[in-house]
């Protein structure tokens, strides 16, 4: 498609189409195009260059028409949409005969770097290639499925979007990104994805694993002179999901790969979905190109749970079990274990077993008894997820402000309400308190311990803040 009125278009060409439309530029266009490209890298800066324009090569030159092109349709509408205009601009300076940028896709090109397309329609390739994935992915557990997962405030965003794409006939968001704590679900949600549409479209093949079996089957691949292999297995599934994508920061090599892996399957329409501990922004050791397309689809976080949530759980777990246990107990253990729901369903899960094999009910005071150790720890530790989670909720603020750069006051301060708390009601260092607000330095952390200390003695409000909520943290 060419778009007339408009400055800038985009198109797909098949080769043979290509060469019969194209004009080869003349010197003095490619002269300026070579200019332009250098110079794009000052402009835009070292980062997005080398991600996203780099690539790019002049084709041909007709009618005050610049044609250039890359290799694959996600990077023609990333730069469409984010540098198209600006490189326009830098080409018009430097010639009044050029008016128009074409970008085009030329699917030949970088063939080292994006897998060619896979003949569907062969049956036997079909199921020779479900083998091979079969071999690779990780089992899936029977017990995580949409129907044991319970809904409550902080998972609904992400039980949605993950209901959204098995639903949907065309691919609602790419990637699906999933991120929260340790122990909140984001594991049990992906497999629940891969069983649903398992179930619902046979015909997909799903590919799940973590990110340290991908990065080890990757590591395989090129010991055993294997890497071909390895990216047509990974490139012809249909839905890929990675589990905890974080293992892979700092490894360059394997995000190299996956960065390749991941363009190469939303090109051809596939789905991707990721979990993480982190928001895509937040991910350090991560390149930046590969963050960028982390966060291109929809990003769904799960908040750690609340007493409501944790009480729902518990009641689905006890039917679950078909266990004898009381509502009071439910209760107390919802109030009383918050720090995952790994260890709220652990919990559950050692007072029933007690009662079985002591052929006792359960009651408050027995569980007490049972679960006195767990109660301990948790009486006695605090931890600093649990500070920002509390001042977060205090001051109506996401999870993602306490590790963001952002310094507006309404954002800045609550952190530095969290980092004095972090101090006072912790046995962790300053680097370590610093690490946990998103890599900041010791020092930040002195400072704000120090500002909330003065500030506590010159305002009421803020002292009567954080008196809330060190009491909603002890208890």
């Amino acid at each position: 498609m060419s778009e007339t009125g408009g400055k800038t278009v985009a198109l797909i060409r098949g080769n043979a189409e290509y060469q019969e439309a194209s004009l080869k530029p003349t010197p003095e266009i490619m002269k300026l195009w070579k200019k332009v490209h250098n110079d794009m890298r000052t402009e835009f800066g070292e980062a997005i260059f080398r991600s996203w324009l780099k690539p790019l090569t002049l084709q041909a030159f007709y009618h005050g028409t610049m044609e250039v092109s890359v290799p694959t349709r996600f990077m023609r509408d990333w730069i469409q949409n984010h540098y198209a205009e600006r490189i326009l601009a830098m080409c018009t300076v430097n010639s009044e005969d050029i008016r128009r940028l074409q970008i085009v896709v030329v699917q030949n090109s970088m063939v080292d770097d994006y897998a060619d397309q896979k003949n569907e329609t062969d049956s036997k390739a079909n199921q020779n290639k479900k083998i091979d994935v079969s071999a690779i992915s990780s089992p899936l557990d029977a017990r995580f499925t949409f129907d044991t997962f319970v809904v409550g405030k902080p998972n609904a965003l992400a039980h949605a979007a993950a209901r959204r794409v098995v639903e949907s006939v065309s691919i609602p968001f790419n990637p699906l990104f999933i991120y929260g704590g340790v122990g909140l679900g984001k594991t049990h949600l992906m497999h629940a994805i891969a069983h649903a549409i398992e179930d619902q479209w046979p015909e997909k093949t799903v590919m799940y694993l973590s990110a340290e079996k991908f990065m080890y089957q990757f590591v395989k691949a090129l010991r055993s002179d294997a890497a071909m292999a390895f990216k047509e297995q990974f490139r012809s599934v249909d839905v890929l999901m990675i589990d905890d994508i974080q293992f892979i920061a700092g490894k360059e090599s394997t995000q190299e790969e996956f960065f390749h892996t991941f363009n190469a399957l939303v090109d051809q329409n596939k789905q991707i979905i990721i979990s993480a501990d982190k928001a895509p922004s937040d991910l350090t050791g991560v390149d930046e190109r590969l963050r960028s397309r982390l966060a291109w689809g929809l990003v769904a976080d799960i908040h750690p749970t609340t007493y409501e949530l944790r009480l729902g759980i518990l009641q689905a777990k006890r039917a679950q079990l078909n266990a004898d246990v009381p509502d009071s107990v439910l209760e107390f253990l919802a109030l009383k274990v918050t720090s995952n729901v790994r260890e709220l369903e652990g919990a559950l899960n050692r007072i029933v077993a007690h009662a079985d094999v002591t052929k006792s009910p359960i009651s408050l005071e027995s569980t007490q008894e049972v679960l006195q150790d767990l109660l301990r720890a948790h009486d006695r530790r605090i931890t600093i997820d649990e500070i920002q989670r509390k001042v977060a909720e205090h001051y109506n603020l996401r999870m993602t402000d306490m590790h963001s750069a952002r310094r507006a006051r309404n954002v800045a301060r609550p952190r530095q309400v969290a980092m004095y708390l972090a101090k006072q009601l912790t046995a962790r260092s300053l680097p370590e308190i610093g690490r946990k607000f998103g890599g900041r330095d010791h020092t930040t952390v002195m400072h704000a311990v120090r500002k909330v200390e003065e500030l506590m003695n010159e305002d009421a409000a803020i002292a009567q803040d954080v008196d809330v909520i060190r009491r909603a943290l002890t208890g």
